[in-house]
């Protein structure tokens, strides 16, 4: 330190500590400048949110057509708005609704209305809809309700196709029609609700893998591994507390009890199992085994939520089975229409409209709800890993990449990646 740095001393030295105090007490304020990003514009005064108008309005992960897709958004929802800036491919201006989430300005409308809440459920209930099927005489569809069963149809749905019915009209009191999500108005008289099971997973709290399900239509309860029958037998689908396993002449027993034990050939017991590669600590993932048709949620080794599902009935390797291997959820769907339709050497085509809760992880297998059977823990589907309503909304919130309210569909991006699902 040279003289000319040293501290003053004596009473220059606390005039010179009260002056630095003072200085530091009453700093010069200078106003921060907000950021603003490159092409910016003006916001209009007054609009606090952007409205879809088209169906499936597609979100971009940048200011540019040319951008990666990031999602779409429902018809008629207020999503937040962030910015507003100049881009390629868009006419107006680019608004900036999320997290590297921008939609064109000429596709949908400012309101001053306030956006969806970021926490909003994406539905009220484990299904989005009230869905019926088509009996056995088939039926027609109309856009126009005043016009229905007067001028010719504009669709028309074969026995047994699925459709997602979101009113009921009465035009009379006998005569109620039902409109579908795709617009068209059906008689109501063509059609029968479809009865969703109302099976869900469990819960693990604990850490611990101790569930299992009786996977036939009954099953019997010993009062020892291989002893006596007890008077009670335990319907499909019960769930059970297992408390010990043991094997005894080559069977395995399972403790459901006091003096309970099950055969485990009527029961379904996921097993643990370690984090595949590429899984980081803590990071949520889905084991999916073939074997028990079980799935089990885990984050990073400790499993938080197990249950049944049904996978595909074909042999391995064929397109009716499901797939073995380690994927990424690469889009997640509110809904989504699946059918056979174009398969010209089908035995059966079914057509199923706005299946909820897809997650797919390897072209167009995935795992999404079911409403249309309840037998979860035998193979059932063609290919994909069906859920019950209830479980497949509780993993379309778990996993990966979040779906925001008002969204129809994500895509992952490098900071929400899509959930790996490990099928064995």
């Amino acid at each position: 330190m040279t003289p000319k740095e040293r501290a003053p001393s004596g009473v220059l030295a606390t005039a010179w500590v009260v002056g630095l105090v003072a200085g530091l007490a009453a700093p010069r304020i200078v106003a921060a400048r907000p950021w603003v990003p490159p092409g910016a514009v003006p916001v209009p005064s007054g609009a606090a949110s952007v409205r879809i108008v088209r169906a499936d309005e597609p979100i971009y992960q940048g200011p540019d057509l040319a951008a990666p897709r990031r999602g779409s958004a429902r018809r008629s929802a207020y999503l937040p708005l962030y910015a507003a800036v100049r881009g390629p491919g868009c006419r107006g201006s680019w608004l900036e609704i999320g997290a590297l989430a921008w939609v064109c300005r000429d596709a949908v409308e400012l309101s001053p209305i306030a956006p969806l809440a970021a926490n909003e459920p994406p539905a009220t209930g484990p299904l989005p809809f009230q869905y019926h099927f088509v009996k056995s005489l088939g039926s027609l569809g109309y856009s126009s309700l005043d016009l229905a069963e007067e001028g010719i149809p504009d669709a028309e749905f074969e026995p047994g196709f699925a459709v997602a019915i979101v009113r009921v009209d009465r035009r009379s009191r006998h005569d109620p029609f039902g409109l579908s999500t795709k617009g068209f108005w059906v008689p109501m008289r063509d059609l029968e609700p479809a009865r969703p099971s109302s099976f869900r997973g469990i819960a693990t709290p604990n850490g611990r893998l101790d569930v299992a399900w009786v996977s036939t239509d009954s099953a019997a309860v010993h009062v020892a591994p291989g002893g006596a029958r007890r008077p009670e037998a335990l319907p499909r689908l019960t769930p059970l507390n297992v408390l010990d396993v043991v094997e005894q002449h080559g069977r395995r027993w399972l403790s459901v009890g006091d003096g309970a034990w099950v055969d485990a050939k009527n029961a379904a017991m996921p097993e643990l199992s370690p984090p595949p590669a590429g899984v980081t600590p803590g990071e949520r993932w889905l084991d999916v085994q073939l074997a028990t048709q079980t799935l089990v949620a885990y984050q990073g080794a400790v499993p938080v939520f197990a249950t049944l599902v049904s996978t595909g009935k074909g042999a391995e390797g064929t397109e009716p089975a499901t797939p073995r291997g380690d994927f990424r959820v690469w889009v997640k769907l509110v809904t989504s229409d699946m059918d056979n339709l174009e398969a010209a050497e089908a035995s059966r085509y079914y057509a199923m409209h706005d299946v909820p809760w897809v997650m797919f992880f390897e072209r167009g297998y995935g795992l999404h709800g079911t409403y249309w059977h309840g037998d979860f823990g035998r193979v059932r589907s063609h290919g994909c890993v069906n859920l019950s309503p209830a479980d497949a909304a509780w993993l379309f919130e778990f996993s990966g990449p979040r779906v925001p309210a008002g969204w129809t569909a994500a895509l992952p991006t490098p900071y929400d990646r899509g959930t790996l699902v490990h099928v064995r």
